[in-house]
């Protein structure tokens, strides 16, 4: 009978070590999980003629994530041949929280029947929803509306 009491207390202590060595290695995969902002769904939503530019309208799509307060984006607009013929710095941001909103920009210098393809090619700057630059890359999801032309990422 002593055995058997000595053994539980054996195998309390045990399951006790095992929860915390547990807690140690899924903590920091919990927190990594719990930093992850939500997706913000950025699509081209329209082209159209606007002189020599072409006007691209971007829907960005907030409905699920917290506020960005920044986020800047580095396109490029390729050409129908698959050559990139502009760069574009923009600033979508602020993004406030559960929101949908419209940005217009123009690719300068470039007719709308060129363009081929809209790549983002990175983030440039963002605050707020995510704490890295990769992170608010990850949470970005493309989409296009425009059958001739994909948005991509």
């Amino acid at each position: 009978m002593r055995a058997s009491h000595r053994n539980a207390g054996v195998f309390r202590r045990f399951s006790r070590g095992l929860f915390a060595v547990s807690l140690l290695v899924a903590g920091p995969a919990l927190a990594q999980e719990a930093a992850a902002p939500q997706p913000l769904r950025v699509e081209l939503n329209r082209l159209e003629s606007s002189g020599e530019n072409c006007r691209a309208y971007f829907l960005i799509d907030n409905q699920k994530g917290r506020a960005w307060r920044s986020l800047k984006l580095d396109l490029f607009a390729l050409d129908t041949d698959g050559v990139a013929a502009k760069r574009l710095a923009v600033e979508v941001g602020p993004v406030p929280e559960k929101k949908t909103l419209i940005k217009l920009f123009d690719f300068t210098g470039l007719a709308c029947p060129r363009l081929g393809q809209v790549l983002l090619n990175d983030v440039m700057s963002c605050e707020g929803a995510a704490d890295t630059r990769e992170a608010c890359l990850s949470a970005i999801e493309t989409a296009s509306k425009v059958a001739t032309v994909p948005f991509a990422k």
